[in-house]
């Protein structure tokens, strides 16, 4: 306000000033200094004013002139104008007026006035009011308008029951006496925890987007800076500016980067971050009420938060939103699918099938590489066949086309995803065999793929036992046909997977008859993420690894009884994979049954649900820690 007052206040100025200036004058005839001194001789002029160089003269019959004296001194001037009795008049110096006196004495000190607000404006952050060096305690929170946000629980499909959860925060925003007249309060948080790409940011949008209210959105790690006290700074001004906008959503993404347990902080950065959570913790639920404010949070690490951010008043209401089910990930990808033109044969719920454990972002992702297939090709439509690449590609890593292996070395990778795809079809309780090639794709040189035909949500010992034996196969086919010094390192991999999977077993897992139901793992009186020493014994550490290396030593030997059962099989699968290079369920199942190998599937045939069923249910395999599947999905052998 102040800069637009100068600018108008120093335009008005120079107006006046070329206003007053402006003064026109009478049309008069332009002469030489030789004529004008002619005709002053011959008496024709009657008077002369002398302004400077400018002569301006009025002749007896009244006509008016004007000439230019140069500047060369001429004394006799004078003398002929005073005998010729010419009139000499001379002009007052001009005056300059009361504003330009204060324009030109004042110009200086506006210009001053000028250049500092810009240089605080741009230190401020320019017109945002954000980034600048003297803004790092204000908020970083980027506001988006009622009109701005276009999300709505359409565009979420596969959280049913995370919508439902927080379907009740769109009431209270829109008519918030529905619940006060009847003593209910609103959540003041709420906490979205779950794997990454389910959907939790955007969940939150729609709220917004349904409930049409503003949106602040800003992520843990923007509060916390090198400057001490800026974070709790930040907290403040945010919670400031949603007032002015209640009912209004904040909105924390990643809040774990601020909201860690409290405790462990020596010094420096750590006491910077418990400052800003403190700030937080009051801001949520102190003296001051902050009514009409809802504080959503977004986490994949809901165990590290500290207590006192989860107890009720705070973040009442935790919605987990998890991976997606069979039916879940078709509405995903049906919501995705809008966008693209697809052939009549694709079907959504035949890919939700073929994609267990994709998450609402991996989805997204496999409708934009199937599209980038198509585009490659110029196709006007996307096939099932730009799907089935996708998946593919997302799963068991890209083509490298480029490599080139020689025949030995293919042959060997032959036998070794042989291996692992005869065990995993001869063992119990196993996920079937998908697809098994040998193109090198991302950093495998083969790769065995394994669906899963159900649901899983947690896993048998003999089910755990199944996939140790078959990480296993690959390393046994190649000591039986290469002899054990011609083993190579491809099965690091699987070696690194069966140990973690058999120590698991041991101890979380209570999988052994020896140790029983009992938890080893380390001390956690300290806090969490800082470790700590193993609760138990030397002699139980002792214990320990010799379980895990009888559970090794007695799948191992399963797997190598049965490949040495079907060394047949093996050859056959062999001879399949360099021929075909890749083999899917049918051609598997063929070999499997000692029948000749089918040629590959035709694209084009209308079939491509391949080895799943249509009530098939899929899932990827959960982490190690909560007892599910752990290798559930596919299979990468190097």
């Amino acid at each position: 306000m102040a800069k637009n007052l100068v600018l108008w206040l120093v335009i008005a100025a120079v107006l006046l000033a070329v206003f007053q200036n402006f003064n026109p004058q009478p049309s008069q005839e332009s002469l030489t200094y030789s004529e004008f001194v002619r005709e002053i001789q011959s008496d024709q002029v009657r008077e002369v004013t002398v302004d400077g160089l400018i002569i301006m003269g009025v002749r007896n019959d009244n006509s008016r002139f004007e000439a230019v004296r140069p500047q060369i001194a001429d004394d006799k001037l004078m003398d002929d104008l005073l005998n010729h009795n010419v009139e000499v008049k001379g002009r007052k110096p001009e005056q300059p007026s009361l504003w330009q006196q204060l324009l030109v004495a004042s110009f200086p000190i506006l210009l001053i006035i000028v250049v500092f607000m810009f240089f605080m404006r741009q230190m401020q952050g320019g017109a945002g009011g954000k980034g600048g060096p003297m803004s790092f305690g204000k908020s970083k929170a980027r506001l988006l308008g009622e009109d701005q946000i276009k999300t709505t629980f359409a565009d979420v499909a596969g959280v049913d029951e995370a919508k439902e959860d927080v379907q009740e925060l769109v009431e209270f925003l829109r008519d918030p006496s529905k619940f006060q007249r009847l003593g209910g309060q609103i959540p003041r948080g709420v906490l979205m925890a779950g794997p990454p790409g389910t959907g939790k940011t955007l969940l939150a949008k729609a709220i917004a987007g349904e409930a049409k209210v503003p949106f602040f959105s800003i992520s843990g790690s923007d509060f916390v800076e090198m400057f001490v006290g800026v974070g709790a700074s930040r907290v403040r001004d945010m919670f400031e500016q949603a007032k002015k906008q209640s009912p209004c959503i904040i909105f924390i993404d990643e809040i774990d980067a601020v909201g860690r347990h409290r405790g462990g902080g020596h010094g420096g950065g750590h006491d910077e971050r418990e400052q800003t959570l403190n700030q937080l913790l009051v801001e949520m639920d102190g003296f001051e009420g902050n009514e009409g404010i809802i504080v959503i949070a977004a986490t994949n690490r809901p165990d590290v938060l500290d207590k006192a951010l989860l107890r009720p008043g705070r973040f009442d209401r935790q919605v987990f939103v998890g991976l997606p089910d069979i039916r879940g990930r078709e509405q995903i990808l049906k919501v995705h699918m809008r966008k693209v033109p697809l052939d009549d044969k694709v079907k959504a719920s035949i890919i939700a099938r073929g994609t267990p454990g994709f998450s609402g972002a991996d989805l997204a992702n496999l409708v934009n590489e199937a599209a980038l297939f198509a585009a490659r090709s110029n196709q006007r439509l996307v096939t099932m066949e730009e799907f089935e690449k996708a998946r593919d590609k997302i799963m068991m890593g890209a083509e490298r086309k480029s490599m080139v292996m020689g025949e030995k070395e293919k042959e060997n990778t032959a036998y070794h995803e042989a291996g692992h795809a005869i065990v995993g079809r001869l063992v119990p309780e196993h996920d079937p065999v998908h697809k098994v090639t040998i193109i090198p794709r991302g950093r495998a040189l083969g790769v065995t793929q394994f669906l899963p035909e159900d649901d899983k949500y947690s896993l048998s010992k003999r089910a755990i036992e199944s996939q140790l034996c078959t990480l296993f196969g690959g390393r046994i086919a190649e000591e039986m046909t290469l002899g054990f010094e011609g083993v190579t390192t491809g099965a690091q991999n699987d070696i690194e997977r069966a140990t973690s999977l058999a120590r698991n077993m041991v101890t979380k897992w209570g999988l052994s008859e020896k140790l029983g139901p009992l938890h080893y793992g380390e001390d956690e009186s300290g806090m969490p993420g800082t470790g700590g020493a193993p609760n138990y014994s030397g002699a139980t550490s002792k214990t320990i690894d010799e379980e895990v290396r009888r559970i090794i030593d007695h799948c191992y030997t399963e797997a190598e009884r049965l490949l040495r059962e079907n060394r047949d099989i093996l050859e056959a699968m062999k001879n399949a994979l360099m021929e075909y290079e890749t083999i899917d369920a049918e051609q598997v199942d063929d070999l499997m049954g000692r029948k000749k190998v089918r040629p590959p599937r035709d694209w084009h045939d209308g079939d491509f649900s391949g080895h799943i069923k249509d009530d098939d249910l899929s899932e990827k395999g959960k982490d190690d820690d909560k007892g599910a599947n752990p290798i559930g999905g596919p299979a990468k052998h190097h």
